[in-house]
Protein backbone atom coordinates (compact mmCIF):
# COMPACT_ATOMS: atom_id res chain seq x y z
CA UNK A 1 0.00 0.00 0.00
CA UNK A 2 1.03 3.62 -0.45
CA UNK A 3 0.88 4.53 3.23
CA UNK A 4 1.89 8.16 2.57
CA UNK A 5 -1.43 8.97 0.89
CA UNK A 6 -3.44 9.28 4.10
CA UNK A 7 -2.79 11.04 7.39
CA UNK A 8 -4.64 12.53 10.35
CA UNK A 9 -3.91 15.22 12.88
CA UNK A 10 -1.42 14.14 15.51
CA UNK A 11 -1.36 14.75 19.23
CA UNK A 12 1.35 16.61 21.17
CA UNK A 13 2.59 19.53 19.10
CA UNK A 14 2.60 23.31 19.12
CA UNK A 15 3.54 26.18 16.83
CA UNK A 16 6.73 28.07 17.64
CA UNK A 17 6.64 31.68 18.86
CA UNK A 18 7.38 33.01 15.39
CA UNK A 19 4.49 31.03 13.92
CA UNK A 20 6.77 29.62 11.24
CA UNK A 21 7.33 26.03 12.40
CA UNK A 22 5.57 23.24 14.22
CA UNK A 23 7.35 21.74 17.23
CA UNK A 24 6.65 18.07 17.98
CA UNK A 25 6.21 17.36 21.70
CA UNK A 26 5.97 13.57 21.52
CA UNK A 27 9.63 12.67 22.02
CA UNK A 28 12.60 14.59 23.49
CA UNK A 29 13.93 15.33 20.01
CA UNK A 30 11.31 18.09 19.54
CA UNK A 31 11.61 18.23 15.77
CA UNK A 32 10.71 21.59 14.21
CA UNK A 33 9.12 21.37 10.78
CA UNK A 34 7.91 23.75 8.13
CA UNK A 35 4.95 22.90 5.87
CA UNK A 36 5.77 19.83 3.79
CA UNK A 37 8.54 18.62 6.10
CA UNK A 38 8.62 15.39 8.09
CA UNK A 39 10.21 14.89 11.48
CA UNK A 40 13.16 12.62 12.28
CA UNK A 41 10.87 9.58 12.47
CA UNK A 42 9.60 10.22 8.90
CA UNK A 43 6.02 9.33 9.85
CA UNK A 44 4.97 12.60 11.53
CA UNK A 45 5.06 15.90 9.70
CA UNK A 46 3.77 19.38 8.96
CA UNK A 47 0.76 19.46 6.63
CA UNK A 48 -0.16 23.05 5.82
CA UNK A 49 0.55 24.23 9.35
CA UNK A 50 -1.02 21.28 11.16
CA UNK A 51 1.00 18.38 12.53
CA UNK A 52 -0.06 14.99 11.15
CA UNK A 53 0.65 11.34 11.79
CA UNK A 54 1.01 9.25 8.63
CA UNK A 55 1.18 5.81 10.26
CA UNK A 56 -2.16 5.54 12.07
CA UNK A 57 -3.17 1.89 11.76
CA UNK A 58 -0.27 1.13 9.42
CA UNK A 59 1.61 -1.94 10.54
CA UNK A 60 3.57 -4.98 9.58
CA UNK A 61 1.53 -8.17 9.63
CA UNK A 62 0.01 -8.99 13.00
CA UNK A 63 1.83 -11.99 14.47
CA UNK A 64 1.03 -14.52 17.18
CA UNK A 65 3.94 -14.81 19.60
CA UNK A 66 4.37 -15.60 23.29
CA UNK A 67 4.79 -13.03 26.01
CA UNK A 68 8.40 -13.99 26.68
CA UNK A 69 9.21 -12.75 23.16
CA UNK A 70 8.87 -9.25 24.62
CA UNK A 71 11.24 -9.79 27.58
CA UNK A 72 8.34 -10.27 29.98
CA UNK A 73 8.87 -13.14 32.44
CA UNK A 74 6.79 -12.11 35.45
CA UNK A 75 3.34 -11.67 33.90
CA UNK A 76 1.14 -14.48 32.52
CA UNK A 77 4.03 -16.87 31.73
CA UNK A 78 3.66 -18.54 28.35
CA UNK A 79 0.70 -16.41 27.27
CA UNK A 80 0.05 -16.12 23.56
CA UNK A 81 0.14 -12.50 22.41
CA UNK A 82 -0.85 -10.60 19.28
CA UNK A 83 2.17 -8.51 18.26
CA UNK A 84 1.89 -5.47 16.02
CA UNK A 85 4.60 -3.08 14.91
CA UNK A 86 4.35 0.14 12.98
CA UNK A 87 6.75 1.94 10.66
CA UNK A 88 9.26 4.66 11.46
CA UNK A 89 11.10 5.30 14.72
CA UNK A 90 12.12 8.16 16.99
CA UNK A 91 15.63 6.68 17.20
CA UNK A 92 18.12 5.22 14.73
CA UNK A 93 20.20 2.49 16.35
CA UNK A 94 23.26 1.45 14.38
CA UNK A 95 22.51 -2.20 15.24
CA UNK A 96 18.72 -2.02 14.74
CA UNK A 97 17.27 -5.48 14.09
CA UNK A 98 14.13 -4.08 12.46
CA UNK A 99 15.81 -1.46 10.27
CA UNK A 100 13.80 -2.49 7.22
CA UNK A 101 10.64 -1.10 8.82
CA UNK A 102 11.95 1.38 11.40
CA UNK A 103 14.12 3.35 8.97
CA UNK A 104 11.76 4.71 6.33
CA UNK A 105 14.42 5.08 3.63
CA UNK A 106 14.74 1.27 3.63
CA UNK A 107 11.01 0.49 3.85
CA UNK A 108 9.35 -1.61 1.17
CA UNK A 109 5.72 -0.50 0.99
CA UNK A 110 4.69 -4.08 0.23
CA UNK A 111 5.39 -4.91 3.88
CA UNK A 112 2.88 -2.34 5.17
CA UNK A 113 -0.70 -3.30 6.02
CA UNK A 114 -3.55 -1.31 7.51
CA UNK A 115 -5.69 -2.17 10.52
CA UNK A 116 -8.44 -0.26 12.27
CA UNK A 117 -8.46 -0.28 16.08
CA UNK A 118 -11.51 -2.54 16.08
CA UNK A 119 -9.91 -4.95 13.61
CA UNK A 120 -7.02 -5.47 16.02
CA UNK A 121 -9.41 -6.26 18.86
CA UNK A 122 -11.46 -8.61 16.68
CA UNK A 123 -8.31 -10.40 15.50
CA UNK A 124 -7.20 -11.05 19.08
CA UNK A 125 -10.63 -12.27 20.16
CA UNK A 126 -11.08 -14.50 17.09
CA UNK A 127 -7.82 -16.26 17.91
CA UNK A 128 -8.45 -16.49 21.67
CA UNK A 129 -5.45 -14.22 22.39
CA UNK A 130 -5.57 -12.25 25.64
CA UNK A 131 -2.64 -9.85 25.20
CA UNK A 132 -2.02 -7.20 22.53
CA UNK A 133 1.63 -6.16 22.23
CA UNK A 134 2.91 -2.93 20.69
CA UNK A 135 6.40 -3.89 19.60
CA UNK A 136 9.08 -4.39 16.89
CA UNK A 137 10.14 -0.93 15.73
CA UNK A 138 9.18 1.43 18.49
CA UNK A 139 5.51 2.19 19.32
CA UNK A 140 6.32 5.71 20.59
CA UNK A 141 5.73 7.16 17.10
CA UNK A 142 2.47 5.16 16.85
CA UNK A 143 1.03 7.05 19.80
CA UNK A 144 -2.45 7.88 18.55
CA UNK A 145 -3.20 4.39 17.25
CA UNK A 146 -1.80 2.71 20.36
CA UNK A 147 -3.91 4.90 22.64
CA UNK A 148 -7.15 4.44 20.71
CA UNK A 149 -6.75 0.69 20.29
CA UNK A 150 -5.60 0.12 23.88
CA UNK A 151 -8.74 1.84 25.18
CA UNK A 152 -10.84 -0.60 23.15
CA UNK A 153 -8.69 -3.47 24.41
CA UNK A 154 -9.39 -2.59 28.03
CA UNK A 155 -13.11 -2.42 27.30
CA UNK A 156 -12.89 -5.90 25.73
CA UNK A 157 -11.04 -7.33 28.75
CA UNK A 158 -7.71 -7.67 26.95
CA UNK A 159 -4.26 -6.96 28.39
CA UNK A 160 -1.93 -4.48 26.67
CA UNK A 161 1.87 -4.65 26.47
CA UNK A 162 4.22 -1.84 25.41
CA UNK A 163 7.72 -2.89 24.28
CA UNK A 164 9.76 0.27 23.82
CA UNK A 165 13.07 2.10 24.09
CA UNK A 166 10.90 4.78 25.76
CA UNK A 167 12.41 7.87 24.19
CA UNK A 168 9.24 9.80 24.96
CA UNK A 169 8.11 12.93 26.78
CA UNK A 170 6.36 12.51 30.12
CA UNK A 171 2.96 13.94 29.15
CA UNK A 172 2.26 11.36 26.41
CA UNK A 173 3.72 8.67 28.67
CA UNK A 174 1.15 9.53 31.33
CA UNK A 175 -1.55 8.89 28.73
CA UNK A 176 -0.06 5.48 28.02
CA UNK A 177 0.12 4.56 31.70
CA UNK A 178 -3.67 4.93 31.80
CA UNK A 179 -4.23 2.22 29.18
CA UNK A 180 -1.12 -0.03 29.16
CA UNK A 181 -0.82 -2.93 31.62
CA UNK A 182 2.76 -4.09 30.95
CA UNK A 183 5.81 -2.03 30.08
CA UNK A 184 8.89 -3.89 28.80
CA UNK A 185 11.58 -1.27 28.39
CA UNK A 186 14.80 -1.54 26.43
CA UNK A 187 17.42 0.49 28.31
CA UNK A 188 20.17 0.59 25.71
CA UNK A 189 22.98 1.37 28.14
CA UNK A 190 23.98 3.80 30.90
CA UNK A 191 26.36 5.81 28.73
CA UNK A 192 24.95 9.02 27.24
CA UNK A 193 27.76 9.20 24.67
CA UNK A 194 26.74 5.80 23.29
CA UNK A 195 23.09 6.85 23.24
CA UNK A 196 23.96 9.90 21.19
CA UNK A 197 26.31 8.14 18.77
CA UNK A 198 24.79 4.69 18.30
CA UNK A 199 21.08 5.31 19.06
CA UNK A 200 20.64 8.97 18.09
CA UNK A 201 19.03 9.76 21.43
CA UNK A 202 19.85 10.80 24.98
CA UNK A 203 19.99 8.74 28.16
CA UNK A 204 18.37 10.97 30.80
CA UNK A 205 14.90 11.25 29.20
CA UNK A 206 14.74 7.45 29.09
CA UNK A 207 15.66 7.16 32.77
CA UNK A 208 13.08 9.81 33.69
CA UNK A 209 10.40 7.94 31.75
CA UNK A 210 11.22 4.60 33.38
CA UNK A 211 11.00 6.21 36.82
CA UNK A 212 7.54 7.55 35.98
CA UNK A 213 6.34 4.04 35.13
CA UNK A 214 7.99 2.66 38.26
CA UNK A 215 5.99 5.13 40.36
CA UNK A 216 2.75 3.74 38.92
CA UNK A 217 1.12 0.37 39.54
CA UNK A 218 1.91 -0.88 36.05
CA UNK A 219 4.00 -3.98 35.52
CA UNK A 220 7.59 -3.15 34.55
CA UNK A 221 10.52 -5.19 33.24
CA UNK A 222 13.88 -3.90 31.98
CA UNK A 223 15.98 -5.39 29.19
CA UNK A 224 19.42 -4.45 27.97
CA UNK A 225 20.93 -5.57 24.70
CA UNK A 226 24.56 -6.53 25.32
CA UNK A 227 26.31 -5.31 22.18
CA UNK A 228 29.79 -6.56 21.38
CA UNK A 229 32.31 -3.75 21.74
CA UNK A 230 29.82 -1.23 23.14
CA UNK A 231 28.53 -2.26 26.56
CA UNK A 232 29.84 -5.77 27.12
CA UNK A 233 32.81 -5.21 29.47
CA UNK A 234 30.79 -5.18 32.71
CA UNK A 235 31.03 -1.46 33.46
CA UNK A 236 27.65 -0.67 31.99
CA UNK A 237 25.97 -3.68 33.59
CA UNK A 238 27.14 -2.54 37.03
CA UNK A 239 25.87 1.01 36.39
CA UNK A 240 22.54 -0.39 35.27
CA UNK A 241 22.24 -2.59 38.35
CA UNK A 242 23.07 0.24 40.73
CA UNK A 243 20.57 2.57 39.06
CA UNK A 244 17.86 -0.10 39.20
CA UNK A 245 18.58 -0.85 42.83
CA UNK A 246 18.26 2.86 43.70
CA UNK A 247 15.28 3.81 41.52
CA UNK A 248 13.16 0.70 40.94
CA UNK A 249 11.38 -1.85 43.08
CA UNK A 250 13.45 -4.95 43.94
CA UNK A 251 11.09 -7.29 42.07
CA UNK A 252 11.71 -5.59 38.70
CA UNK A 253 13.74 -8.07 36.62
CA UNK A 254 16.65 -7.32 34.31
CA UNK A 255 16.96 -9.18 31.00
CA UNK A 256 20.48 -9.28 29.54
CA UNK A 257 19.92 -9.92 25.87
CA UNK A 258 22.35 -11.31 23.29
CA UNK A 259 22.87 -9.08 20.27
CA UNK A 260 23.28 -10.28 16.68
CA UNK A 261 25.02 -8.33 13.88
CA UNK A 262 22.50 -6.18 12.03
CA UNK A 263 22.10 -3.01 9.96
CA UNK A 264 25.32 -0.97 10.19
CA UNK A 265 26.91 -2.74 13.16
CA UNK A 266 28.67 -5.98 12.25
CA UNK A 267 30.73 -7.05 15.26
CA UNK A 268 30.28 -10.70 16.33
CA UNK A 269 27.22 -11.98 18.18
CA UNK A 270 27.35 -11.74 21.98
CA UNK A 271 28.97 -14.83 23.48
CA UNK A 272 27.18 -16.82 26.18
CA UNK A 273 30.25 -16.53 28.42
CA UNK A 274 29.93 -12.74 28.30
CA UNK A 275 26.27 -12.86 29.32
CA UNK A 276 27.02 -15.25 32.17
CA UNK A 277 29.75 -12.93 33.45
CA UNK A 278 27.45 -9.91 33.36
CA UNK A 279 24.68 -11.88 35.01
CA UNK A 280 26.97 -12.69 37.92
CA UNK A 281 28.01 -9.04 38.21
CA UNK A 282 24.47 -7.67 38.43
CA UNK A 283 23.37 -10.38 40.85
CA UNK A 284 26.30 -9.42 43.07
CA UNK A 285 25.06 -5.82 42.85
CA UNK A 286 21.75 -6.89 44.36
CA UNK A 287 19.44 -7.46 41.39
CA UNK A 288 17.22 -10.35 42.43
CA UNK A 289 15.87 -11.49 39.07
CA UNK A 290 18.26 -11.64 36.12
CA UNK A 291 17.42 -13.46 32.89
CA UNK A 292 19.34 -14.09 29.69
CA UNK A 293 17.58 -13.34 26.40
CA UNK A 294 18.15 -14.80 22.93
CA UNK A 295 19.84 -17.74 24.65
CA UNK A 296 18.73 -21.30 24.03
CA UNK A 297 20.26 -23.24 26.90
CA UNK A 298 18.96 -24.88 30.05
CA UNK A 299 18.33 -22.81 33.20
CA UNK A 300 19.21 -19.44 31.66
CA UNK A 301 15.76 -17.90 32.19
CA UNK A 302 14.03 -20.01 34.81
CA UNK A 303 12.30 -18.45 37.81
CA UNK A 304 12.93 -20.02 41.22
CA UNK A 305 11.30 -19.45 44.59
CA UNK A 306 13.33 -17.00 46.65
CA UNK A 307 12.48 -18.92 49.83
CA UNK A 308 13.03 -22.57 48.97
CA UNK A 309 14.60 -22.51 45.45
CA UNK A 310 11.73 -24.54 44.00
CA UNK A 311 11.46 -24.25 40.22
CA UNK A 312 8.45 -22.01 39.60
CA UNK A 313 8.65 -21.31 35.86
CA UNK A 314 10.77 -23.32 33.43
CA UNK A 315 11.81 -21.66 30.17
CA UNK A 316 13.84 -22.80 27.21
CA UNK A 317 13.99 -20.09 24.61
CA UNK A 318 10.32 -19.27 24.08
CA UNK A 319 8.96 -22.54 25.47
CA UNK A 320 7.42 -22.10 28.91
CA UNK A 321 6.09 -24.42 31.62
CA UNK A 322 4.79 -23.46 35.06
CA UNK A 323 5.38 -26.49 37.30
CA UNK A 324 5.83 -24.76 40.65
CA UNK A 325 3.07 -22.14 41.01
CA UNK A 326 -0.53 -22.42 42.11
CA UNK A 327 -3.39 -20.30 40.80
CA UNK A 328 -2.67 -17.62 43.41
CA UNK A 329 0.94 -17.27 42.29
CA UNK A 330 2.32 -19.01 45.37
CA UNK A 331 5.10 -21.59 45.44
CA UNK A 332 3.52 -25.04 45.54
CA UNK A 333 6.29 -26.29 47.82
CA UNK A 334 6.48 -23.62 50.54
CA UNK A 335 3.46 -21.37 49.77
CA UNK A 336 5.62 -18.24 49.55
CA UNK A 337 4.01 -15.62 47.26
CA UNK A 338 5.99 -15.16 44.05
CA UNK A 339 6.55 -12.04 41.95
CA UNK A 340 4.67 -13.61 39.03
CA UNK A 341 1.41 -11.88 38.17
CA UNK A 342 -1.46 -13.99 36.82
CA UNK A 343 0.70 -17.07 37.14
CA UNK A 344 -1.53 -19.56 35.33
CA UNK A 345 -3.51 -17.22 33.07
CA UNK A 346 -1.09 -17.83 30.20
CA UNK A 347 -1.47 -21.62 30.43
CA UNK A 348 -5.00 -22.34 29.10
CA UNK A 349 -6.15 -25.74 28.04
CA UNK A 350 -5.59 -25.92 24.29
CA UNK A 351 -7.24 -28.30 21.85
CA UNK A 352 -4.52 -30.69 20.74
CA UNK A 353 -6.30 -32.71 18.06
CA UNK A 354 -8.10 -31.01 15.19
CA UNK A 355 -10.87 -32.91 13.47
CA UNK A 356 -10.58 -33.98 9.83
CA UNK A 357 -6.99 -32.78 9.40
CA UNK A 358 -5.64 -33.52 5.93
CA UNK A 359 -2.19 -32.21 5.01
CA UNK A 360 -1.97 -30.41 1.68
CA UNK A 361 1.62 -29.20 1.97
CA UNK A 362 4.65 -30.15 4.06
CA UNK A 363 7.68 -28.09 5.07
CA UNK A 364 10.64 -28.58 7.39
CA UNK A 365 13.27 -26.42 9.04
CA UNK A 366 16.53 -27.55 10.65
CA UNK A 367 17.78 -25.56 13.63
CA UNK A 368 21.38 -24.35 13.69
CA UNK A 369 23.66 -22.34 15.98
CA UNK A 370 22.37 -19.02 14.60
CA UNK A 371 18.66 -19.71 14.07
CA UNK A 372 16.53 -21.05 16.93
CA UNK A 373 13.19 -19.51 16.02
CA UNK A 374 11.21 -18.83 12.86
CA UNK A 375 8.13 -17.03 11.64
CA UNK A 376 5.76 -19.15 9.58
CA UNK A 377 3.32 -17.17 7.49
CA UNK A 378 0.73 -17.36 4.75
CA UNK A 379 0.94 -15.13 1.70
CA UNK A 380 -2.72 -14.11 1.75
CA UNK A 381 -5.37 -13.59 4.45
CA UNK A 382 -7.63 -16.58 4.96
CA UNK A 383 -11.38 -16.40 5.53
CA UNK A 384 -11.51 -19.93 6.88
CA UNK A 385 -9.39 -21.27 9.77
CA UNK A 386 -6.07 -22.75 8.66
CA UNK A 387 -4.91 -25.87 10.47
CA UNK A 388 -1.22 -26.66 10.89
CA UNK A 389 0.33 -29.81 12.35
CA UNK A 390 3.69 -29.20 14.02
CA UNK A 391 6.04 -32.11 14.73
CA UNK A 392 9.24 -31.62 16.70
CA UNK A 393 12.10 -33.96 15.86
CA UNK A 394 13.67 -36.24 16.92
CA UNK A 395 11.34 -36.48 19.93
CA UNK A 396 8.25 -36.70 17.72
CA UNK A 397 5.97 -34.53 19.86
CA UNK A 398 2.98 -33.17 17.94
CA UNK A 399 1.11 -29.89 18.33
CA UNK A 400 -1.85 -28.61 16.31
CA UNK A 401 -2.12 -24.90 15.51
CA UNK A 402 -5.02 -22.96 14.07
CA UNK A 403 -4.85 -19.56 12.39
CA UNK A 404 -8.27 -17.95 12.30
CA UNK A 405 -9.44 -15.23 9.94
CA UNK A 406 -6.95 -12.38 9.57
CA UNK A 407 -4.02 -14.03 11.37
CA UNK A 408 -1.30 -14.92 8.89
CA UNK A 409 1.91 -15.22 10.92
CA UNK A 410 3.11 -17.05 14.03
CA UNK A 411 6.47 -17.52 15.75
CA UNK A 412 7.84 -20.98 16.52
CA UNK A 413 11.03 -21.72 18.42
CA UNK A 414 13.30 -24.54 19.45
CA UNK A 415 11.79 -26.10 22.56
CA UNK A 416 14.64 -28.20 23.98
CA UNK A 417 18.39 -28.65 23.68
CA UNK A 418 18.06 -31.91 21.75
CA UNK A 419 15.44 -30.70 19.27
CA UNK A 420 16.93 -30.54 15.78
CA UNK A 421 14.08 -29.99 13.32
CA UNK A 422 10.53 -28.75 12.82
CA UNK A 423 8.14 -30.45 10.42
CA UNK A 424 5.07 -28.47 9.37
CA UNK A 425 2.00 -29.86 7.61
CA UNK A 426 -0.67 -27.38 6.53
CA UNK A 427 -4.27 -28.10 5.55
CA UNK A 428 -4.58 -25.29 3.01
CA UNK A 429 -3.64 -24.55 -0.59
CA UNK A 430 -2.19 -21.10 0.16
CA UNK A 431 1.61 -21.45 0.31
CA UNK A 432 3.15 -21.52 3.77
CA UNK A 433 6.52 -19.79 4.14
CA UNK A 434 9.27 -19.92 6.75
CA UNK A 435 11.50 -16.96 7.66
CA UNK A 436 14.42 -17.26 10.12
CA UNK A 437 14.22 -15.00 13.18
CA UNK A 438 17.61 -13.68 14.31
CA UNK A 439 16.40 -12.18 17.58
CA UNK A 440 13.28 -12.79 19.62
CA UNK A 441 12.04 -9.22 18.92
CA UNK A 442 13.05 -9.36 15.25
CA UNK A 443 10.31 -9.05 12.62
CA UNK A 444 11.82 -10.57 9.47
CA UNK A 445 10.64 -9.28 6.10
CA UNK A 446 13.31 -11.17 4.13
CA UNK A 447 15.66 -14.05 4.87
CA UNK A 448 18.53 -12.05 6.38
CA UNK A 449 20.74 -15.14 6.55
CA UNK A 450 21.11 -14.74 2.78
CA UNK A 451 21.99 -11.03 2.69
CA UNK A 452 24.07 -8.57 4.70
CA UNK A 453 23.27 -5.41 2.76
CA UNK A 454 21.37 -2.45 4.14
CA UNK A 455 22.00 -0.06 1.27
Amino acid sequence: MNWRETSREAMHWHTNEQGTKIVCDLCPRHCQTQPGQMGFCKVRGNVDGTFHTFNFGKSVTATQECIETEAVNHYMPGARILSLGNIGCMMACSYCQNWQTSQIKHLNDAHVFEYSPQQVIDLALANDIKVISWTYNDPVVWHEFVLETSKLAKAAGLTTLYKSALYIELEPLRELIEVIDIFSISLKCMDDAIYRKENKGKLQPVLDAIELIAASDRHLEISQLVVTGLNDDGTDAIKTARWMREKLKPEVPLHLVAYHPSFKYKKPRTELATLLKLRELVINEGIQYVYLGNVYADDMSNTHCKSCSNLLVERFGLSVHVPGLDADGKCKKCQTPSVIRHALAGQPERKQVLAHFEAVQTHSFTWNDEIRSVHIFLTNPQKEPVQIKLTRLPQGSVQYLELNEGLERIILSKSSADESELRLEAACQTPLHILPVLDRAHFPVIDETKTSSYA
